[in-house]
């Protein structure tokens, strides 16, 4: 039992320090972050933060990692469209909305710009990064837009070209505008103007 009450303060002493890197991270960047700074957020000794992690720099990869766990559900989102040709237009502008809250939410861009940010430095985390988040949901987009070409609902050629250019009209817009700006720009309604005029444009380009 004591074994068992042991690893159960490990693992909320571990999640602490991984949620208050987190914010130190999003807050001051990778270079004017301390492992002082998370210690006294997660309230626990930078004794214990090294315990747990060797470094900074192993640190900041795992709060990076951890986030592509969060893809799943937009993975099965995209993989569960409706070979409905009545519908189509209407399952595709759901996926567009959801694809949009999901990543313009402002912990998503906060991430994003900082892993930008970090690239020259932590190349291979970067890559990392997108290869297990937004590359697997292109993936699995690309695969949709195939099974849909296949029943006739769609016209491509490339399936994963076709998924870059849906997720190009979406986000070009709102995430870009986050980058240069340092935060958000956008209100839901804009983001609902985004959805119809991409669908309607990738539409026009493939079905």
């Amino acid at each position: 039992m004591e074994a068992q009450e042991s690893g159960g303060r490990s693992a909320r002493k571990h999640q602490a320090i991984m949620a208050a890197a987190t914010a130190v991270f999003m807050a001051k960047g990778y270079a004017g972050t301390s492992m002082d700074d998370i210690a006294k957020l997660a309230a626990v000794s930078k004794q214990t933060v090294y315990k747990h992690f060797a470094d900074k720099e192993k640190l900041f990869a795992e709060i990076v990692l951890a986030t592509t766990d969060r893809i799943e559900a937009m993975i099965d989102l995209v993989a569960d469209i409706p070979a409905d040709a009545d519908s189509l237009e209407e399952n595709l502008l759901r996926l567009a909305r959801q694809f949009l809250t999901t990543l313009t939410q402002p912990q998503v861009l906060q991430l994003r710009r900082l892993i930008i940010a970090n690239a020259d430095t932590f190349p291979d985390l970067g890559a990392a990064w997108y290869q297990q988040g937004f590359e697997r949901v292109l993936a699995t987009l690309a695969d949709t837009f195939g099974r849909l070409a296949d029943r006739g609902l769609l016209r491509i050629e490339d399936p994963l070209l076709a998924a870059n250019h849906f997720s190009g009209l979406l986000l070009w817009i709102p995430v870009n505008k986050a980058m240069f700006h340092g935060s958000p720009q956008h209100n839901e309604a804009e983001l609902d103007h985004y959805a119809v005029a991409g669908v309607r444009v990738f539409l026009a380009a493939y079905r």
